[in-house]
Order: structure tokens, then C-alpha cells, then sequence
């Protein structure tokens, strides 16, 4: 994993248009959006389903209001947090792109935060994806044609 690549704060829906980066010799595989290359996705929304093996690694279900994408959480990420249907949570992860399925975005999650006690979440949410596109996205890929 590249941390040097930013997480796309990003719909899940929008995911469906990535594509498979260029690659160049030591780099890590990527995918490319609005002309940047990526490896994370920054997404919220609400949790449709949570379910966990007995391993403790789990397989839950995002909706963000554009789509639903699957979330595959390991045990230390759900450690001491019981993920539950109808939390609003901001998820933070590797796009697994050949897991992706029917425009369905799978992340591997490195972070995930509660934030159901947030009044204006959702409101707030979709500001900061139209300002990430408006101010970073849409100047790249407008100076980064794709060819």
C-alpha cells in the first residue's frame, strides 16, 4: 500500500468509473479516477448488514446513498467495536477493484469511525465530496486529460 496516495474522499457509485493505473516499476498497483491515481477510498453512509466469522473478521454492507459497497473488516479493526446495522460510519480503505462487483465498490477497511451522534452528517458529508471534487478532483483531471 502506497500511503503517499491520497484517500478519494468519493460515492461509491463514482468508483464504478475507475480504471486500472498505469504501472511503473516500483510502484504499487493503483487505480485511476478524474486523472488520479488511488488505492483508498474515503466513504460514509449507513450499515445495511454486519456479518462476522468466528475468526472475528467481518463482511458488512455500506449504503452512501449512491450504492451499497461491501466492507471486509479484520479483527483488529473491529476490536472493541461491535459494527451494527443502522450505524452512520465514515469507513476509510483499501478499493479491492477485482472484488468489486455489478458497480457493488469492496473496500478492506483501515479505519472506521461511528458517527451516529453527528446531527448533520450526512449533509455535511455530501459538502465535503462536492468541495474534494470542486477543488482538487475536477482541477486535475481537467489539466490531466485522460488519452
Amino acid at each position: 500500500m502506497d500511503y503517499t496516495l491520497a484517500a478519494l474522499k468519493i460515492f461509491g457509485s463514482q468508483l464504478a468509473g475507475s480504471t486500472e493505473a498505469p504501472s511503473s516499476e516500483g510502484s504499487s498497483p493503483a487505480q485511476m479516477i478524474f486523472g488520479i491515481r488511488f488505492q483508498r477510498a474515503w466513504m460514509q453512509g449507513v450499515l445495511l448488514s454486519a456479518n462476522y466469522n468466528e475468526a472475528g473478521e467481518g463482511r458488512l454492507v455500506l449504503d452512501d446513498g449512491s450504492c451499497v459497497a461491501d466492507l471486509f473488516v479484520l479483527p483488529k479493526e473491529a476490536e472493541g467495536r461491535l459494527w451494527q446495522p443502522g450505524m452512520y460510519v465514515m469507513v476509510i480503505g483499501a478499493y479491492i477493484a477485482e472484488q468489486s462487483k455489478d458497480n457493488y465498490p469492496a473496500i478492506k477497511v483501515h479505519k472506521m469511525v461511528d458517527l451516529s451522534d453527528q446531527p448533520d452528517r450526512e449533509a455535511m458529508w455530501y459538502m465535503e465530496v462536492a468541495e474534494a471534487y470542486n477543488l482538487f478532483y475536477l482541477p486535475f483531471s481537467v489539466a490531466c486529460p485522460p488519452s
